[in-house]
């Protein structure tokens, strides 16, 4: 083809019929390309004085796919790949990294997740170094680091691995990487970094004294939950003016608006107390949310609602919940954890059971066990009074870990994925399901046919034996069907050949005894 100038459009392009754009000029040199918006290649002709140009040309695609391309590669580039080189080159360094596999498909949901992780560290000037490994290429190494499972996310600092258990989203994974980085404990000098801190974190743990025992446990709990929460330490001048300590040293958690100060003699460890804390009053609990709360040991008391209905009983059932998490911890903060679930897919799934909503429902996840109101939650007072039924084993619990419902479980976790393949794919449905049964179905019959042609063979030899029986009794057959005449000479001559064998068997016996008496002599 001929080449383009600046400003000019080509002869053959003037008068067809497909929309042509001009692209920056500065991008391109200052020259003008001009390309079709289809993302095919297009052969034609068109007319003009009676002469007929010939044109062919190979669409570029849009300029937007290049940019989002271009894209893709720099934040791509801000994440290391990683091979065995990897387990002695670490150590000088903090690393984020991936353990993925490729077949994976949450790994890939992940990958442009992870890009702009690498990329947002990189632009604060974070010394964390993001990489990811294919754990399927590197199996040795990412055993070493306990990685069961894809993808497994794992900040690396010296010698110690910390797991990464929240929600797969940047500025999650930021976070964690950030918090874990950095020292244990933090140090808070002044009122304005305190005061600080504490708008920027909803739950904030901060010993205060000197050196102590308590001090020394603090710091171990806080070096093996430092993936969870921030821990920090100050002096007694630091704090608000509202805070009275009992005593010094002390640990105290600031949140939903107020502090709490750890009481060895009424909430026993101190990692068990920090573990309970670190969770505000009233939360939006989810799926991460509940498999942490696991860990607790509480119940969690949940509206189960529908925030995309704006109705009154939504709205009660939720405000209902948060008074009670607020007017009523004294008495239930060591036993309960309260919060609302939007929606109740995953509650239907972990009670195998369809549940109307709104409701409410007080989970026990250390066993799986579940406990539901006997009339429905009207106001707080109704509430309080359902959860001290449960606290008084007046309710019955329903559920459990038990074999019947594991067995339960497994047929409703069974039904559900091949319900939500079918729902999602019906021709995928039925080629996963439809193959597998037909093939047994093959085989079944493949084996009853087998049997059934062994059985004829093992017949044959005893058919052969018996065919002059049946030869007999055919001819026993015919002779019914004859005239009577022919009866009576079959007789005679039946009785003929008995007297004829007789006759042999007398003759025989006859000479033998001959041949006895000669013996004799």
């Amino acid at each position: 083809m001929g080449s383009i100038q600046k400003g000019h459009t080509p002869q053959s392009v003037e008068n067809s019929q497909i929309p042509y754009l001009a692209d920056d000029s500065a991008i391109l040199n200052s020259y003008t390309l001009l390309r079709p918006l289809t993302s095919i290649r297009v052969a034609g002709q068109v007319s003009k004085n009676d002469k007929n140009i010939f044109f062919f040309f190979s669409p570029v695609p849009p300029l937007s796919w290049a940019v989002a391309a271009f894209i893709l590669a720099v934040n791509a580039s801000f994440v290391e790949d990683l091979d065995d080189s990897f387990k002695e080159n670490r150590k000088n360094d903090v690393w984020l990294v991936d353990f993925y596999a490729p077949w994976c498909g949450h790994c890939k949901k992940l990958e442009p997740v992870w890009n702009e992780v690498g990329k947002e560290m990189k632009s604060i000037g974070s010394p964390v170094k993001v990489g990811k490994m294919d754990a399927t290429s590197y199996s040795s190494i990412a055993s070493e680091f306990g990685v069961r499972g894809y993808p497994t996310i794992k900040l690396l600092k010296g010698d110690l691995a910390y797991n990464y258990r929240g929600s797969r989203t940047k500025d999650d994974i930021i976070e964690f990487a950030n918090r874990v980085a950095g020292p244990v404990i933090r140090p808070l000098p002044s009122q304005q970094m305190f005061e600080h801190v504490q708008k920027r974190h909803r739950v904030l743990f901060v010993y205060v004294g000197g050196e102590s025992p308590l001090k020394e446990k603090y710091i171990e709990v806080a070096s093996e939950l430092i993936v969870y929460t921030y821990f920090f330490s100050a002096s007694e001048e630091v704090l608000p003016e509202y805070v009275t300590l009992p005593e010094m040293p002390a640990v105290l958690v600031f949140k939903d608006g107020t502090y709490f100060v750890y009481d060895e003699y009424e909430d026993g460890d101190l990692s068990s107390w920090i573990n309970r804390e670190r969770f505000q009053g009233y939360l939006n609990v989810d799926g991460f949310t509940l498999y942490e709360l696991g860990d607790t040991g509480k119940l969690l008391a949940i509206a189960v609602i529908d925030d995309k209905k704006i109705s009154a009983d939504h709205t009660r059932l939720k405000s209902i919940i948060q008074e009670v998490a607020k007017d009523y911890r004294d008495h239930f903060h060591r036993n309960f954890q309260f919060g609302y679930m939007d929606g109740n897919e995953y509650i239907n799934s972990l009670l195998m059971d369809d549940l109307e909503i709104p409701t409410v429902v007080v989970l026990n996840t250390s066993n799986q066990q579940y406990f539901l109101p006997h009339k429905p939650i009207e106001n707080s007072e109704d509430m309080v009074q359902f959860i001290n039924e449960i606290l008084g084993g007046t309710v019955e619990a329903q559920g459990g870990d038990g074999i019947l419902q594991r067995i339960k479980r497994i047929i409703y976790d069974a039904k559900s994925t091949v319900g939500s393949v079918f729902r999602s794919s019906p021709l995928l449905g039925c080629f996963l399901f439809g193959l597998p049964l037909g093939v047994i179905s093959i085989m079944c019959y493949g084996i009853c046919t087998a049997d059934t042609d062994g059985g004829a063979g093992e017949a044959e030899p005893l058919t052969e034996e018996t065919a002059g029986r049946e030869l007999t009794d055919e001819g026993t057959e015919g002779t019914d069907e004859g005239t009577e005449e022919e009866q009576e000479g079959m007789n005679e001559e039946a009785a003929e050949l008995a007297d004829e064998e007789a006759t042999e068997l007398a003759d025989g016996e006859a000479e033998q005894k001959t041949i006895l008496e000669k013996k004799k002599d």
